[in-house]
């Protein structure tokens, strides 16, 4: 079904451009081709959430990769320690880390550290019991979540949805924080440059009283025509590089009009 404009031309119901097209056309960026957009939509739809595990003790990791492979995610790296924890998040960017507290080399609280400083992925601490000095020590690594061993769906599972849930909040946060930030920017130059012609403006307007105000001196005083004043300020202007503004003021102070107009006064 079609509807038709106001010349009675048939008009399609969906419109030739979204309003982010129309937009993104006006910013000078490129539209995106339909099939590539639905070809993006179904790729994030169906795509895997991947997930680095880092568990010195083999029979634990081996059990928690069963875990999230049974339930849909991709594992992209099994570390042993610390430092492999930090060199396969920073190779892979995967969508979260599951970081055991105690290694070997590089103890889980430091390599969480280095991964949230560099804002590569969240993680969620892995720890054999609830200790209050150890989730307050990877809270203020960066880590976003935590669970206690053994191993368990019911708990692993939303630990890991909260804890990528987290991170995108925080990351779209520092998105809106930068975006404020440039068009704050933005605004002060604008600002700045509009401060700038104003000021040349309040420059230009004043030479041009003075120019003026020489000009009626010279026509009284030295029997200039007005077009005749004009061309000679401007002529001694280029000639001798001389502003007309200076030049404007010395033929005031010589002609010892130094007194404002009654239209300046007010």
């Amino acid at each position: 079904m079609t509807a038709k404009n106001e010349t009675g031309q048939a008009q399609p119901d969906t419109p030739v451009l979204t309003e982010d097209e129309l937009k993104a056309v006006a910013a000078g960026e490129p539209v995106v081709p339909q099939d590539e957009q639905d070809d993006d939509a179904h790729g994030d739809e169906h795509r895997k959430r991947t997930v680095v595990v880092a568990e010195d003790e083999s029979v634990n990791r081996m059990d928690l990769v069963a875990i999230l492979e049974d339930n849909g995610y991709e594992v992209v790296g099994e570390a042993a320690n610390g430092e492999e924890a930090v060199e396969l998040t920073r190779k892979y960017r995967p969508d979260v880390v599951c970081m055991d507290v105690k290694m070997p080399r590089m103890d889980g609280i430091t390599a969480a550290g280095v991964i949230c400083d560099e804002n590569i992925a969240p993680v969620v601490m892995l720890t054999a019991f609830s200790q209050p000095d150890l989730v307050k020590q990877a809270t203020g690594a960066g880590a976003m979540a935590y669970v206690t061993k053994p191993y368990e769906e019911s708990k692993l599972l939303p630990a890991l949805e909260v804890a990528m849930g987290r991170f995108q909040e925080i990351n779209d946060l520092l998105d809106n924080v930068e975006r404020s930030e440039n068009e704050l920017n933005e605004t002060r130059d604008q600002l700045r440059d509009a401060k700038e012609k104003l000021k040349k403006a309040q420059e230009s307007l004043e030479e041009r009283k003075l120019v003026d105000r020489a000009k009626g001196l010279l026509m009284d005083k030295a029997d200039f025509s007005e077009q005749g004043a004009f061309r000679w300020i401007q002529k001694t202007s280029m000639d001798q590089r001389i502003p007309k503004k200076r030049l404007a003021m010395a033929i005031i102070a010589k002609y010892g009009d130094q007194k404002p107009d009654a239209d300046d006064e007010r």
